[in-house]
């Protein structure tokens, strides 16, 4: 009996990624097709911060599809949230989609862009998919059953060595003088460590893939959303690889802050070369700005 009920509480989990890696397929397509032509470009929080009719597409066909499959699940997306819904966890089946990840990189027609969706059942995060559009390279994670890139099964970095290590941030979209001049002060302390490298590629969501990769040893970024890491910090964890808050903290994915890398002593390495920088939290809840 334990047995049967425990297959029939993973087969709903089976059936998500298996939908959510059809629709991040579909919408790859689309995103794909889109990247050459000329686009109409709206900006949101900043003159950094962008949509497109494509963004806004995705999104729709991607919620549309899930909810027709899963009526009683819940979503946050990011142009969702953008025109004006809650962004919180319940303990739900809730869906964090974000449909374009890289719309500045896709608004220039850079190849850097993917899909990222991500599954979070009683405030846990269960499973999660990225698509690498251009280079159509899927991304999958669930948890308790491991992280693959094609089928290829993905292991993190085993670096510990700070001095060694090629790392990934991103800036974002904020363009306050302060905290512009903070992000790029946290980029020079890395590398006075010294650091092999920095690299920005323009995609939080990929980042994380290369670090469950283990193609870098580690990612961190001030500024990011929950849809940006939803589905990668699945992944990551699933590679083997540690995700944290800047703090040094146990992750919390309303936070806006994260680090990542293949081993816990990296991860804590880079927090202490950190300084904090203070943004709004997703849910709209206080929190520490440590």
């Amino acid at each position: 009996m334990a047995g049967s009920e425990e297959r029939s509480s993973q087969q709903p989990l089976e059936e998500c990624l298996d939908a959510a890696v059809k629709v991040a397929l579909e919408a790859g397509k689309i995103i794909r097709e889109a990247l050459r032509i000329e686009k109409r470009v709206q900006t949101k929080s900043s003159a950094a911060d962008l949509v497109t009719e494509t963004d806004r597409l995705v999104e729709n066909l991607i919620i549309s599809t899930l909810s027709k499959k899963f009526p009683s699940h819940r979503f946050i997306g990011e142009e969702s949230v953008a025109d004006g819904e809650k962004c919180f966890l319940t303990d739900d089946p809730t869906w964090i989609i974000d449909p374009i990840d890289g719309t500045c990189n896709f608004v220039h027609g850079a190849p850097v862009v993917a899909v990222s969706i991500g599954l979070s059942v009683k405030k846990e995060l269960e499973l999660g998919v990225i698509y690498s559009c251009v280079e159509e390279k899927l991304y999958t994670g669930r948890k308790g059953h491991g992280a693959f890139c094609n089928g290829q099964k993905l292991q993190a970095s085993n670096q510990t060595d700070l001095s060694k290590a090629l790392i990934l941030t991103e800036l974002g979209s904020i363009r306050d003088p302060v905290a512009v001049k903070k992000l790029f002060n946290n980029m020079e302390r890395l590398l006075k460590v010294p650091a092999h490298g920095i690299r920005i590629i323009g995609s939080a969501a990929l980042d994380l893939c290369h670090v469950a990769a283990g193609d870098v040893d580690a990612f961190y970024q001030f500024g990011l959303h929950c849809w940006d890491m939803a589905a990668a910090a699945v992944i990551v964890r699933e590679a083997g690889g540690i995700m944290m808050d800047t703090t040094g903290a146990s992750l919390d994915l309303m936070s806006r802050r994260v680090v990542a890398a293949g081993t816990s002593e990296m991860a804590h390495k880079i927090c202490k070369e950190l300084q904090p920088v203070v943004y709004e939290r997703d849910d709209g809840t206080e929190g520490t700005s440590n």
